[in-house]
């Protein structure tokens, strides 16, 4: 995202819309559970959390949920 705003902000349009484009799926499936539960686990994943526990009412991200938001972060290169 930092780089996505930069080429923004020096108006390299292109260069920007070449890295949204790379993160729409990501952003689209970081919802496919309540928000904030797929980014926390996204994070947890990256290694910038320490626990994808949540305090309640919110849950951890079903099984099936890690699949497809690891598929994502994979497929727009954050891992």
């Amino acid at each position: 995202m930092a780089c996505l705003c930069s080429n923004v902000f020096e108006d390299n349009i292109l260069d920007a819309e070449k890295i949204q484009n790379q993160l729409v799926p990501l952003h689209k499936d970081l919802f496919v559970e309540a928000n904030p539960i797929p980014v926390k686990w996204a994070l947890y994943k990256l290694g910038l959390i320490t626990s994808p526990i949540l305090r309640l009412p919110l849950t951890t991200l079903s099984a099936n949920s890690q699949e497809i938001v690891f598929q994502a972060m994979t497929e727009s290169g954050i891992i």
